[in-house]
């Protein structure tokens, strides 16, 4: 018989949010895959748990080499636990690749739902989480970060990402870019900690306040985008739409027509706009307004 692969929840701030089962499971698997094998430590002392089985490293840098061993061990019959440092396994951490490749072998993958920093944030933000969806963190280069929030400007679903604190101003401020400066969102920083705090504001302001420095561990909510009506949409809008798609690989007759019907508006409308955007782009970079 094949063993079972447990995913464990473990604390994001507060030790005390620990689930119950983590106790027992820690104590009770043969081998325990662990982010930092140290804050595994930490955490078993902190729950008074003795564990008696075999502890093994699992993280981004040896996740490919390690999971046909972590494999091996499944189909020969052990109960694995798999911790990372804090939340769910797989969510932006270390999992994916062992529960897909468990999943293969038919092995049983089941969890022991925990603390979670994409939920928590959602429910104290005070932005609407009837539906939502989590974008993790974004790319490190200004081009491509901006490139993946073009890809959801028109988003109406309530956004979640995860940033590092020494980035948090400059990803604040590629949202207000992107996605309209007065567009609502929260920052969530140090969830269930001492130092816990939830800024909520214009991705503008914001921005602003993220420039003086920020500390912790951080999550931000954003609002989705508006829904506009027939004949609400700008210009510039229309022409912002087009160009996404573009980017995103459609030749500008199809991002034209998508847009155009998305918007309920003429084809002819969008083009005119596209080509006046150009037209004006030209004359700014002539220094002369062109010809009537």
């Amino acid at each position: 018989m094949t063993g079972t692969l447990v995913l464990a929840g473990t604390p994001i701030g507060d030790v005390a949010d620990a689930p119950p089962r983590l106790a027992a499971e820690l104590a009770a698997a043969e081998v325990i895959a662990a982010e930092d094998t140290r804050r595994l430590r930490r955490l078993t002392q902190a729950l008074g748990v003795h564990t008696t089985g075999r502890v093994v490293s699992y993280f981004e840098g040896n996740e490919s080499s390690r999971t046909p061993e972590l494999v091996e061990a499944l189909t020969g019959g052990a109960r694995v636990l798999l911790v990372t440092d804090a939340g769910m396994p797989s969510v932006s951490d270390p999992g994916y690749r062992l529960v897909a490749a468990a999943v293969e072998r038919g092995v049983k993958v089941t969890a022991v739902p925990g603390p979670s920093a994409v939920l928590t944030a959602l429910a104290v933000s005070g932005l609407p989480v009837d539906r939502f969806c989590f974008e993790g963190f974004l790319p490190r280069k200004a081009g491509e970060r901006l490139g993946r929030l073009r890809e959801v400007a028109d988003e109406r679903r309530t956004l979640v990402y995860f940033e590092a604190p020494h980035r948090l101003d400059d990803t604040l401020a590629a949202m207000a870019e992107v996605f309209g400066g007065e567009r609502r969102a929260a920052v969530c920083r140090e969830l269930t900690k001492t130092y816990e705090e939830v800024r909520r504001g214009p991705l503008a302001e914001l921005a602003a306040w993220a420039a003086e420095g920020v500390r912790g561990e951080i999550t931000v909510v954003v609002e989705g985008a508006p829904e506009k009506g027939p004949g609400e949409v700008d210009a510039a809008e229309l022409v912002r739409r087009v160009r996404v798609r573009e980017e995103a690989g459609e030749r500008r007759k199809e991002a034209i027509a998508a847009v155009a019907a998305e918007a309920g508006l003429p084809k002819r409308e969008v083009f005119d706009a596209v080509v006046a955007a150009k037209t004006a782009a030209k004359s700014g970079d002539s220094g002369k307004t062109p010809e009537r």
